[in-house]
């Protein structure tokens, strides 16, 4: 049974210097959360309550207004999201058709699978 991590990313966090997120790839997180549920957070001034873990994305939603959890192929940068970057235009798509959605929201769901250090390469946390 797969255990799931999840970590909420989006808003100014995101929008200011978050990378670009994309499903079957490895990503590094610092969260804040001790359950199975994190806010991504990349400007903290405490590191109390901070976890860092590293995992598989393993699913990737956009949160719609009405809480709607829409499965997206990638997460863009923030720059992206903002038109800052020259070379992404930052529209989401569906994992499966690559059919472009149009969804006004900046929060994103990202599943992780995190693996423990030791525990041979099948172990999850």
């Amino acid at each position: 049974m797969r255990e799931e991590v999840v970590v909420v990313v989006g808003g100014w966090e995101h929008d200011c210097c978050g990378p670009a997120y994309e499903r079957e790839t490895t990503a590094a997180f610092s969260a804040y959360g001790r359950t199975q549920r994190f806010a991504e957070s990349r400007h903290h001034d405490d590191p109390f309550g901070i976890t860092e873990f590293r995992g598989r994305v393993a699913d990737l939603f956009v949160i719609a207004e009405d809480g709607t959890r829409i499965p997206v192929h990638r997460v863009p940068s923030g720059r992206a999201l903002s038109g800052s970057d020259p070379d992404d235009d930052g529209h989401l798509e569906a994992p499966w058709t690559g059919e472009r959605i149009e969804v006004e929201s900046d929060t994103f769901e990202i599943v992780v699978d995190v693996y423990v250090p030791g525990s041979g390469s099948g172990k999850r946390q």
